[in-house]
């Protein structure tokens, strides 16, 4: 059994597939819906706590955390991959899950931290920005680093730092983009402030009439002429008839 702590076990049980309401089902259960997929194998539905499942999420390692998912009997190493969260509550609603092979390379996400104080901010006033939090690296499950930390103190106006400039290993293989931007010292952007005369100018200006009241009489006259054009139509369709 997992304790309150212990993120290496993610318990799980079978549960009645692809229905909706077997999933809310699940959930007034007091578990999640999930889904177990990957190692050769057949995907699974599976229920598990959603309590387990956040401890590993907030964890150091995050959803890069490799654990053990217990199924019936079995045991398997997995990870979470996706998951999904109720936009206004917050809380947790289904993840998927993948089985893991130990010897079997795979791609994952890591954060790239900064570390240090940049020169450009410390001696030139300069802002620090980061563009790119987080890389695609393919490595053995054991391998997967918590993050990737690069030194930024060296940074000044004119000096970025690229993915190519994060510390490589023989054990990670970088997937993104080399020359892709990751930080730089930016400047603070001046804020436009309108002149005191274009504010008043503004306050005194007559309000324009809205586009929706303009539209609105453009349609009253066009329905006044159509009214009209079926008066006019009127007459003629007697004159038919009496012909007739």
């Amino acid at each position: 059994m997992a304790t309150a702590t212990d993120i290496s076990i993610l318990e799980a049980q079978k549960r009645e597939p692809g229905t909706k309401n077997a999933a809310r089902r699940v959930r007034v259960g007091g578990k999640i819906p999930a889904v177990v997929y990957g190692a050769g194998k057949d995907a699974a539905a599976v229920a598990v706590d959603p309590r387990q499942v956040l401890r590993i999420l907030k964890s150091e390692s995050g959803h890069n955390t490799i654990f053990d998912l217990a199924l019936d009997s079995d045991k398997v190493k997995a990870m979470i991959v996706d998951w999904q969260f109720e936009p206004i509550k917050g809380t947790l609603l289904h993840v998927d899950l993948q089985r893991i092979a130990m010897d079997k390379r795979l791609t994952v996400t890591v954060p790239v931290v900064l570390k240090g104080e940049a020169a450009g901010v410390k001696t030139e006033g300069g802002i620090l920005e980061q563009l790119l939090r987080e890389i695609e690296i393919e490595c053995l499950p054991a391998d997967i680093p918590k993050n990737i930390e690069v030194d930024i103190s060296h940074l000044v106006f004119g000096v970025e730092v690229r993915v190519a400039d994060l510390p490589h290993s023989e054990k990670l293989k970088f997937l993104t983009d080399e020359n892709q931007m990751i930080a730089h010292i930016t400047t603070v952007k001046e804020e436009v402030v309108a002149a005191p005369e274009a504010v008043a100018a503004d306050a005194t200006a007559a309000p324009a009439e809205p586009e929706v009241i303009k539209k609105g009489k453009q349609e009253v006259e066009g329905e006044a002429e159509a009214e009209g054009d079926k008066a006019k139509a009127k007459p003629e369709k007697a004159e038919k008839k009496e012909k007739k």
